[in-house]
């Protein structure tokens, strides 16, 4: 488990950005108590994390036993029944097959669900986790590549037809 107050101070920062960071923290806090009461009435909660940032994020999901959603909503603003980030898969065999990961780019959301998806397929007794890299996506495959290694996928890519298949075991 994760504590500030283990951790060696990084910087000496003033007092005016201590404070700073304390209101907006506590900020986070309670806006995170509020949508997670709003998330719960019709989702499953996964857990609460944060982003390389400092955001916090209440990771949640939807399971109908063939497809299933990983879900994010940043605790900087209130929940309106949609989220800011999600991972789209289904279930095939004994897989979870990812079929769309939408949602804005390079603001760590990515990461963080993907880490909760590898944990639930865990709990699903579900050992393997798998995708494709589509064309549409082929022009930006390399931020793909690295997010995909990142989690510990093995990622084929084929130049000729510009798609790719991603491949993670649970160990």
């Amino acid at each position: 488990m994760y504590s500030a107050f283990l951790e060696e101070p990084k910087t000496n920062k003033d007092k005016e950005t201590l404070v700073h960071e304390y209101e907006d923290f506590e900020f986070q806090i309670l806006r995170m108590q509020d949508n997670i009461k709003k998330i719960a009435k019709d989702f499953r909660i996964l857990g609460i994390d944060r982003t390389n940032s400092d955001e916090w994020l209440v990771i949640y999901s939807k399971d109908d036993g063939c497809f299933c959603k990983v879900m994010a909503h940043s605790c900087n603003k209130p929940f309106q029944g949609h989220w800011e980030f999600s991972i789209h898969a289904t279930y095939k065999n004994d897989e979870i097959f990812i079929d769309d990961i939408r949602g804005e780019a390079d603001r760590g959301y990515g990461s963080v669900c993907m880490r909760h998806l590898q944990e639930y397929a865990g709990e699903q007794n579900v050992p393997v986790v798998t995708g494709v890299i589509s064309e549409r996506d082929w022009n930006h495959n390399d931020r793909l590549k690295h997010f995909y290694e990142k989690h510990n996928f093995q990622v084929q890519l084929d130049s000729a037809t510009k798609t790719g298949y991603i491949f993670w075991e649970n160990q």
